[in-house]
């Protein structure tokens, strides 16, 4: 029994996908098809029910899964440990992220990894925050990288930094030129919120609420980059995390604002599948992550307790990409 085959078969229950799996491990869609063919007839029982679209795993299938995933996890980790005996980090990351974390952000952290770890190779993808934890779950990304991360039974949560929010407007909004503004004077203000069923809109409307303040939501949306195209031709304020708005604020069509309050702040995490063990590679790219995320916490710490605002773009600050504009994709934030 080779362990190729178990592989195959853990990334065709995964992605719940033959043509993915082949495409994962470099073999024809018919080629996964005969491997699974194989199992099946070397165990003498159906792993996969073929009937049902998509299809499903049997009984057998799923406790064969459960097993394989495990010794397919442990070879991994064995591979990449022996490979880097001589401390050369020369192992797989699969790194899945939110899209608001933003572009610029882990671009920089990928090239300073490789560039301590040249032999390491990171894969990253951005997926809406129910996909993250779905790719997490089903070993398709070692890590993800979330907003408002949640542990639970199957899954471990490790806090990475916090992102200060800011009140965000047009440069013609009368609140523009502020060096500060505290929330009760948000009362009665029209508001581009986050869709109700967000974490996120749940924390902002909790400490509005604490501050007896009451807006009018004029719009709502499921991400940030679409709630900052509403601000944009003033339809409203809105409260954003920080580095989300650089970009536009260094543009200048967008001005941000600091709170007097430090109440809100948008958190970020790592998560990974609980119980799995990770590769050096992977705890190297972690650990990289925390050490560089509280580093930039400090910094823009400092630039926030100064001047973030600006009406004629002339603001310091990198840029941040993030979603593409869409509508009612559930937990962009």
């Amino acid at each position: 029994m080779h362990l190729k085959s178990l592989k195959v078969f853990c990334d065709v229950v995964g992605w719940r996908s033959f043509s993915r799996a082949a495409q994962e491990n470099g073999i024809s869609q018919s080629g996964a098809s005969q491997v699974v063919h194989q199992l099946e007839s070397r165990l003498g029982v159906k792993l996969i029910d073929r009937s049902k679209r998509p299809f499903m795993l049997t009984p057998e299938g799923e406790a064969y899964y459960e097993g394989c995933r495990k010794l397919v996890q442990r070879y991994d980790a064995l591979e990449d440990q022996v490979r880097t005996l001589h401390e050369e980090v020369s192992g797989r990351v699969r790194v899945v992220s939110i899209y608001s974390v933003g572009l610029h952000h882990m671009s920089r952290y990928m090239q300073r990894f490789l560039t301590g770890y040249p032999r390491a190779n990171v894969r990253l993808e951005y997926q809406h925050p129910h996909r993250v934890y779905d790719a997490v779950e089903k070993d398709q990304a070692d890590i993800g990288l979330v907003s408002y991360p949640r542990a639970s039974r199957t899954m471990e949560a490790i806090p990475w930094r916090e992102e200060p929010m800011v009140l965000v407007c047009s440069p013609i909004h009368r609140l523009a030129g502020r060096d500060r503004v505290q929330l009760e004077e948000l009362a009665g203000e029209n508001v581009i919120g986050f869709d109700p069923d967000l974490t996120i809109r749940h924390e902002i409307d909790r400490v509005l609420a604490e501050h007896g303040v009451e807006v009018h939501v004029a719009m709502e949306f499921d991400n940030i980059e679409t709630i900052k195209r509403a601000v944009e031709i003033d339809a409203g304020l809105a409260l954003l995390p920080e580095p989300t708005v650089r970009r536009e604020v260094e543009a200048g069509s967008l001005v941000a604002v600091p709170l007097t309050s430090d109440e809100l702040v948008r958190p970020l995490g790592i998560i990974h599948r609980r119980g799995k063990e990770l590769g050096i590679t992977t705890r190297r790219f972690i650990e990289l992550l925390q050490s560089e995320g509280t580093a930039v916490a400090q910094s823009e710490a400092a630039v926030h307790g100064e001047v973030v605002h600006a009406t004629n773009g002339h603001e310091k600050g990198a840029p941040e990409n993030g979603k593409p504009p869409g509508r009612k994709q559930k937990q962009m934030a």
